[in-house]
């Protein structure tokens, strides 16, 4: 299962009524993506945003990468909200769970 891990500074001059409006639209697509799992957003103290996303295999990545309005998003993002960012796309190794309903997991 691949899994995306986007980190991510914001330009001063960002727009952000307009970041949020293109974020909205492409978490919408996203979850609507065949093999989509999951999508989760964190923003650390100094500026830094992280993203993790997850598809069920590489193909359905691939898809969602080159879906057309994702690639327009993806240049809006360059050429008028990032400042700076970096992706990786990883595989997972192995899972562990906790709950306290079901204690610990494996798998």
């Amino acid at each position: 299962m691949p899994i995306v891990i986007f980190r991510s500074r914001l330009r001063a001059d960002c727009d952000m009524a307009a970041l949020e409006a293109l974020g909205a639209r492409m978490h919408e697509l996203a979850v609507a993506m065949p093999g989509f799992i999951a999508y989760k957003e964190f923003a650390a103290d100094d500026g830094e945003s992280l993203t993790l996303v997850e598809f069920a295999d590489d193909a359905s990545l691939l898809a969602w990468r080159n879906h057309p309005e994702h690639v327009v998003g993806q240049r809006r993002g360059r050429e008028e909200f990032m400042g700076w960012y970096q992706i990786e796309v990883c595989e997972r190794q192995r899972r562990y769970a906790f709950s306290q309903d079901t204690g610990r997991t494996v798998g």
